[in-house]
């Protein structure tokens, strides 16, 4: 039963991809910046439809104006899911841009790579994320720079928090629970050295798998004193809320 699934679902998604590419290629840059974000919930909705996922979306996402979107990271599936949500600009590493169809689709979407290792790297992408923040668009971001299982959090980077920071941009912490059959769990998580292409068996091969998408309020801007938070006490923060509900 697992592979006639996994077959009957990528007779789904290998054609709801190639129309995304087209869609990335041919139309994208014929529509303005709602039309766009229309279709990029509407197709990634889509996506983890027929990949098998159920979304469940919590709290009140921001869903107009300039917004930091801060996420725990499980798997390749969590750009997409909360693409679902609201369309936003993602803050990745440079080696998803060469993964094959999944690094296609992420840069023709409007993804931000940043040069890990590189001298100015997080300055060149602080001035890229406060352009897309001046549009009006949401950017998101994993800061802890790589997936795990989804039931701790590794420690955050604070240095892109500081484009929000010093542009007044709302902080919004974001939980993803993934779960199977009701329960928590660890089974869509790509992590350590397991290929897309094993993973993606996985995920296509399995019943009940459903993602909880939980929108944090938003990090308060300023302390009761009226101070600024620095970037590090707002990395801090934003860890804190999402393990809460972890």
């Amino acid at each position: 039963m697992k592979l006639l699934r996994f077959v009957l679902r990528l007779f789904l998604v290998v054609p709801w991809i190639l129309f995304g590419l087209l869609c990335v290629g041919l139309v994208y840059p014929m529509l303005g910046n709602r039309a766009r974000a229309w279709l990029n919930r509407r197709w990634s909705r889509c996506l983890m439809a027929f990949c098998g996922l159920r979304v469940i979306l919590k709290g009140e996402p921001r869903l107009t104006g300039p917004v930091l979107m801060v996420a725990n990271h499980v798997s390749w599936i969590d750009i997409f899911v909360l693409n679902s949500a609201r369309a936003m600009s993602f803050v990745a590493k440079s080696e998803i841009r060469s993964w094959p169809i999944i690094g296609w689709l992420v840069a023709g979407a409007g993804t931000l790579f940043i040069e890990r290792g590189q001298r100015h790297a997080v300055h060149a992408m602080g001035e890229a994320m406060q352009a897309r923040f001046k549009q009006g668009d949401a950017v998101g971001l994993f800061p802890e720079g790589t997936t795990s299982v989804g039931f701790e959090l590794l420690p955050f980077h604070a240095s892109l928090f500081e484009p929000a920071r010093s542009a007044a941009v709302e902080i919004q912490p974001v939980a993803l629970r993934f779960l199977q059959h009701g329960q928590r769990s660890g089974y869509a998580a790509f992590v350590g050295e397991e290929s897309l292409v094993a993973n993606l068996w996985r995920v296509l091969g399995v019943t009940g798998l459903a993602v909880e998408v939980v929108f944090l309020p938003p990090l308060p801007a300023r302390h009761p004193d009226g101070t600024l938070p620095t970037r590090l006490e707002l990395s801090h923060q934003a860890r804190d809320e999402i393990l809460s509900v972890l």
